[in-house]
């Protein structure tokens, strides 16, 4: 089975034939490269191109990180299953106002529906959050009304604002107060945990891609302009509120990280390479549990649900069935 390789410590990749290792002061670790989907590059880390050549035959993509854990950028090697029609399609859907504001709704109504079963989850196990699910059911109403992608763009702001004043009320541990939304740097454990989270979905959602013939260059919600990758931001806010946020919820109740697994630097909080160790773990688990899906009458892990997620996009897109995005049922 295919996983993700994470790679902390300093050091350089190197390629001996057809094997791949990685170099450190402290000695050689040989990777097995058929079985590596895509590497993360926490530390610092210097290859040449020949390594790069030989992970890009092997379709093996590098997602890299900041000192702060921030994600920077991807290596994408070239597209071995892209389709110039369905581009052309992509293209099609990004340029038209209609059809692109009909996608992009379908974004925010997705992530919407999944927020609002979280705050009802966590209601049916005696949390207060009443107030919270009334406003966000609400927004969701209007989202027919709206038009172009700004306004779009607000009321996602502020269910997503709604929904995060509800952190407290679940989590009940002062240790991770939320104390509003901040990014960069994120101001307090949690808020470094939803960032780190975030990064590492958008990077599972880009590595799901690869695998299909999506651009990633092209997204609906997300601006396509100078940035990278969009497409995988906005297939992301899907799953954020089922992969991301319940997992930190179920790390936080189960007291898997302490205050030491956090560190203070440039202004703000972020996890240290011990927290994140943690933190991968579970996300690893997260990505390969399985989910019952009705239609289907079978389990799918939740890393298989993404890439499922970007073949109802790709069927919309060609206009063989109208794109409903996934909405949790638990």
């Amino acid at each position: 089975m295919e996983k993700s390789l994470y790679v902390f410590s300093n050091g350089e990749l190197k390629r001996k034939d057809n094997t791949l290792f990685f170099e450190t002061a402290e000695g050689k670790k040989f990777i097995p490269i058929t079985t590596v989907r895509d590497i993360l590059l926490f530390g610092e880390v210097t290859f040449n191109s020949r390594v790069l050549n030989f992970l890009s035959e092997q379709e093996v993509l590098i997602h890299y990180f900041n000192h702060y854990g921030y994600y920077s950028g991807t290596i994408y090697p070239r597209e071995h299953i892209v389709s110039g029609s369905l581009i052309l399609r992509q293209v099609e859907h990004y340029l038209s106002d209609p059809l692109r504001v009909d996608i992009a709704r379908r974004f925010v109504g997705g992530a919407a529906q999944n927020l609002r079963r979280v705050l009802k989850y966590y209601m049916s196990r005696g949390r207060n959050l009443e107030s919270n699910l009334e406003r966000i059911e609400s927004l969701i109403v209007t989202l027919d009304t709206f038009n172009d992608i700004p306004q779009l763009m607000a009321v996602e702001g502020n269910i997503r604002e709604t929904y995060y004043d509800a952190f407290d009320e679940i989590i009940q541990d002062k240790a991770f107060a939320m104390n509003g939304r901040t990014k960069r740097p994120p101001r307090n454990p949690l808020n470094a945990l939803i960032s780190f989270g975030n990064s590492l979905l958008y990077t599972t959602v880009l590595s799901e891609i690869y695998k299909t013939h999506l651009d990633p260059r092209i997204g609906y919600l997300h601006a396509t302009n100078f940035r990278r990758f969009t497409l995988n931001l906005d297939i992301a806010e899907i799953f954020k509120p089922i992969l991301v946020d319940r997992m930190i919820f179920t790390i936080i109740s189960k007291n898997m990280l302490k205050s030491t697994d956090f560190v203070r630097e440039s202004g703000g909080v972020l996890l240290n390479d011990a927290g994140r160790s943690v933190f991968l773990k579970q996300w690893d688990d997260r990505l390969q549990q399985t989910i019952q899906l009705r239609d289907l009458g079978r389990s799918v892990s939740y890393r298989r649900l993404i890439r499922m997620e970007l073949y109802k996009l790709e069927k919309h897109l060609i206009g063989e069935k109208p794109y409903e995005p996934f909405a949790a049922r638990w």
